[in-house]
C-alpha cells in the first residue's frame, strides 16, 4: 500500500454502493469545486487549496484568542474540514465525495466527512454567536434617556 492511498472498498470501480436506499448511498464523485461540489471547475485546484489554507490559518489565530469552548470547537471543525479538503485537492487534484443523500429529494449533493465538519462547525459558530449575544443581554441594565 502506498502512503496516501485510499484502501478498502474500491468505490471508484464500483461507482455506487446502496447502503440504506434511497436515503443513504455511497457514490464516488471527484469534486473539483468547493464544499458539496459548488463552483466546480478544473482550473480552481491551486486557488481553492491556497484559499483553504489561508482561511484555516486565519481561523487558527482566532481560535487562539477565543475563550469559549463552543467557539473553539466550531473553529476547529471548520479548520479540520478545510485542511482535509485542501490536502486531497493538492494530492489528487480533486476531493473525493461519497456520502450521497440525494435519494431523499431534500439534499441533492454528494459530500464527504470534511464537508460535514465544515457545515457542523459553521452551525456551531452561529449557535455560539446567538448564545453569547443572549448572555451579554442578560443582566444588562436598560438605559434611560
Amino acid at each position: 500500500m502506498r502512503f496516501g492511498q485510499v484502501q478498502g472498498l474500491d468505490l471508484r470501480e464500483v461507482g455506487r454502493v446502496l447502503v440504506a436506499p434511497p436515503i443513504l448511498n455511497f457514490t464516488y464523485v471527484e469534486n473539483t469545486g468547493v464544499s458539496f461540489g459548488l463552483f466546480g471547475g478544473g482550473g480552481a485546484r491551486w486557488l481553492l487549496s491556497v484559499f483553504s489554507i489561508l482561511v484555516a490559518g486565519g481561523l487558527a489565530m482566532w481560535a487562539l484568542k477565543a475563550e469559549r469552548r463552543l467557539l473553539v470547537s466550531a473553529i476547529g471543525l471548520v479548520i479540520g474540514g478545510a485542511i482535509g479538503n485542501a490536502i486531497d485537492r493538492i494530492q489528487y487534484g480533486y476531493v473525493v465525495d461519497f456520502i450521497d443523500l440525494s435519494g431523499t429529494g431534500l439534499f441533492p449533493w454528494v459530500f464527504n466527512i470534511a464537508d460535514s465538519a465544515i457545515t457542523v462547525g459553521v452551525v456551531l459558530l452561529i449557535l455560539d454567536s446567538l448564545l453569547s449575544e443572549r448572555k451579554a443581554g442578560v443582566g444588562a441594565a436598560n438605559e434611560k434617556a
